[in-house]
């Protein structure tokens, strides 16, 4: 077994980031550099996390056998005769190679390839591929001149300081720095700057994430939610809708003025290459090839303003197609949603779907789960399991906090995952060091990576499910994953005390550790910054906990779920309407097809055998006399069956109603740029004038429901609810207060520490 676990592991990680890779990320579509970068960055960081375990349980035997041999066996030289025969000596060191076992000389290479190789993604290579990504050039030489000088800023910032350290380091006579002591101080600088946005993550994923599930297992918090979403996204597909359409009229004026002789047409071929479809079948109906152009009378773009325009198109399509996907999948959940809602109160204990699923499902899962199992899981076993997973999750995280802050107490031991490693090192059981080590590596990974998947920084960075995922956003987060994951593991090695800075101990380091040098170059990081920042992470658990950040957000007028803000409950309002109106047309286009197939069914071989033999005995000069005679001849013969003409009747009245307000009977997606607007204040104007009572008979309705309810107190705003201090926001305002003013006084005593390890203690 000696590697085995290491070679399964190495091509376990490597199905599972294809996988998410595959979930967010579209093969088909994307550039080929842009998933190899990508799947490279996640591959290398999610190893890390899932090999680490391995490496601390090889340094625990390691441990072992190196007190085993330098202990003296005393207590054994001092028997003597068969005494010392009959009674055997236990040894003081039991050591046994764990089943995971990697032998010496592979961890360290290990180590050091992945670290290094992931260090150059995330600083020099992805940088410049995102740049090369969103480049709008129409050549290769054009996109990595475009990149280089985007990023000519972000390389200079790092050589100016490298170059001035240098500089500082050659002229002080007092500093002997050496290549590793200058790699140390690289690596350290990366792992500072990686902890400072870890314990941020980590901060909002403690809290968020078992809350998230407990707010789950609530009745109808979830499909409240999920209307909340969908008054947001409507929003934001109807700006995608209007952006797009404003740059296809951008590419339908260039593609009128440039003509096929143009030396520039071909950057203009590129650019309708990524239109839609329908806009490029518009485009080639309208575009006349055999006009030529005349340089003196007309005026035409130049190259940097068709780059332009070609960045504004790909952009503009991949949100567009994004916001759409988004909306089908929204609907589909929202749908569920309220069919569990209704399936709640069913007395046959049977899961019955307004819609059925669009996609066959397997047998297999057809059978074990069926409409009885669905029910008792959605409606009895989900919200309890939840609840369940919640509180073990909280449990987790307070053991993170209460690790956080006391892991540097190395004599009493107070980090709780120390304790549970020094236990598990003394009987040497591998099995629960190596499932204690993941099972807490695998809970901070998944409260900073669900972070890092959850946050959106406007339009620029947004992981989106169903391969609707941009290449900057997916390049930008390997970036992340990569300069997160070695401060997370450093973090780790912390907490389990494995670390030796911070055990303080003379004991074999584990390899990772090995790799990353000594941090007695930097001392007053390795004891002051890896130290005591992390314990920030209690006040941004307060904060999390309080939502002091969504009510922030809201201030500042990014609308967030809050429940019984005034905004929210408008929103969940508007959703609901939205989400009623699509499930009317979905019930309605269901309807029509029904009826449509059973029509067919009934009629289509009747009406196929009477047209075939009108084509064969009809003339075309007595076409007219023909058609009257089979009309005459085939209601003669109808109405000698009255239950036939009953049903046929009863078809043609239930025929679908056409919707004039729909997108299909848009002609011209380029000239009815106001079309999409007009539809929406139609239904704006019908939603607000449709009230099946009179404005007298609401007013009694609205008095006699505020005298039975005692003033309808609920009814009420949620501000007059609010404390006073809640009102003028006085506690966030001092909450950024405290934070800044903390934060600005440990940057105080770091420089401080800082300048006096420089200068030294004798000056």
């Amino acid at each position: 077994m000696s590697g085995a676990a290491l070679g399964l592991e190495i091509v376990f990680v490597f199905f599972l980031a294809l996988f998410l890779l595959h979930r967010y990320g579209d093969f088909k579509k994307q550039h080929r550099l842009v998933i190899v970068g990508t799947l490279l960055a996640w591959y290398l960081c999610f190893l890390i996390v899932f090999i680490l375990p391995l490496d601390v349980s090889t340094t625990i035997y390691n441990r072992c056998k190196h007190a085993a041999a330098n202990s003296s066996p005393t207590e054994s030289s001092n028997i003597t005769g068969l005494y010392a025969a009959a009674t055997p000596v236990p040894s003081p060191h039991p050591c046994f190679k764990p089943w995971s076992y990697i032998p010496d000389g592979i961890m360290p290479i290990f180590w050091r390839v992945v670290y290094w190789t992931s260090q150059f993604l995330t600083w020099i290579l992805l940088p410049f591929m995102q740049s090369y990504a969103r480049s709008g050039g129409f050549s290769i030489t054009g996109k990595i001149k475009t990149a280089l000088i985007e990023n000519a800023i972000y390389y200079g910032t790092y050589l100016l300081i490298f170059g001035a350290f240098l500089i500082y380091v050659a002229v002080n006579p007092h500093l002997h720095l050496e290549w590793n002591q200058l790699q140390t101080i690289g690596i350290a600088a990366a792992n500072t700057w990686g902890l400072f946005l870890l314990v941020l993550l980590l901060g909002y994923g403690l809290v968020e994430i078992p809350r998230s599930y407990w707010n789950g297992a609530k009745r109808g918090y979830l499909l409240m939610k999920t209307y909340f979403k969908a008054a947001k996204l409507m929003t934001e597909k109807a700006d995608a809708e209007e952006t797009l359409e404003d740059v296809m009229e951008e590419v339908r004026k260039v593609n009128e003025s440039i003509k096929y002789n143009h030396p520039l047409r071909k950057c203009v071929d590129t650019i309708l290459k990524k239109c839609p479809l329908e806009y490029q079948e518009k485009m080639g109906r309208n575009m006349d090839d055999y006009e030529d152009f005349d340089e003196k009378h007309n005026t035409y773009p130049s190259e940097k303003s068709l780059v332009k325009l070609h960045k504004q198109v790909i952009y503009s399509v991949q949100r567009h197609r994004r916001t759409q996907v988004q909306w089908q999948i929204l609907l589909e959940q929202a749908f569920y949603l309220e069919d569990v809602a209704k399936n709640e109160t069913s007395a046959t204990c049977q899961f019955v779907h307004t819609f059925q699923s669009p996609e066959p499902e397997n047998r297999f899962i057809q059978y074990f789960y069926n409409p009885t199992v669905e029910w008792y899981w959605e409606c009895l076993l989900r919200p309890w399991f939840y609840r369940v997973l919640a509180v073990v999750l909280s449990i987790f995280s307070v053991i993170v906090v209460w690790s956080e802050c006391t892991f540097f107490s190395t004599t009493p031991v107070l980090s709780l995952f120390a304790v549970f490693i020094q236990l598990a090192e003394k009987t040497y059981n591998y099995i629960y060091i190596e499932i204690a080590c993941f099972l807490s590596i695998f809970f901070l990974s998944i409260c900073v990576y669900s972070t890092v998947f959850r946050i959106r920084v406007f339009n620029y960075y947004y992981l989106a499910s169903h391969h609707q995922t941009d290449a900057y956003s997916l390049l930008f987060s390997g970036m992340l994953f990569c300069r997160l994951t070695p401060p997370l593991c450093l973090n780790f090695l912390g907490l389990t005390h494995m670390d030796s800075s911070i055990s303080h101990q003379n004991t074999q380091p584990t390899a990772y550790t090995s790799i990353m040098g000594s941090m007695k170059v930097l001392s007053f990081i390795a004891d002051g910054f890896y130290i005591y920042y992390p314990m920030l992470v209690v006040i941004l658990c307060i904060a999390t906990y309080f939502s002091l950040g969504t009510r922030c957000l809201n201030l500042l007028g990014f609308q967030q779920f809050m429940g019984d803000n005034d905004m929210t409950s408008d929103l969940v309002d508007e959703g609901k309407e939205l989400i009623r109106r699509e499930k009317r047309k979905r019930q309605r286009q269901e309807e029509g097809e029904n009826r449509r197939r059973e029509w067919k069914e009934r009629y289509g071989h009747s009406r196929e055998d009477s047209t075939r033999n009108r084509n064969v005995h009809i003339d075309p000069k007595e076409s007219n006399f023909s058609d009257i005679s089979t009309n005459r001849s085939a209601s003669k013969y109808t109405r000698a069956n009255n239950r036939t003409e009953r049903d046929r009747i009863e078809l043609l009245q239930d025929a679908e109603p056409l919707d004039f307000n729909a997108e299909t009977f848009t002609d011209d997606p380029l000239e009815s740029e106001s079309g999409r607007q007009k539809s929406a204040m139609v239904d704006t104007s019908i939603m607000k004038h449709s009230h099946p009572l009179t404005p007298s008979q609401r007013l009694v309705g609205w008095i006699d429901h505020i005298l039975q309810t005692g003033g309808a107190v609920h009814l009420k705003p949620y501000t007059f609810q609010q404390l006073w201090h809640e009102q003028y926001l006085l506690d966030v305002f001092l909450f950024l207060l405290a934070v800044t003013r903390g934060t600005t006084w440990l940057c105080g005593q770091l420089l401080g520490l800082a300048a006096r390890c420089c200068v030294g203690p004798g000056s």
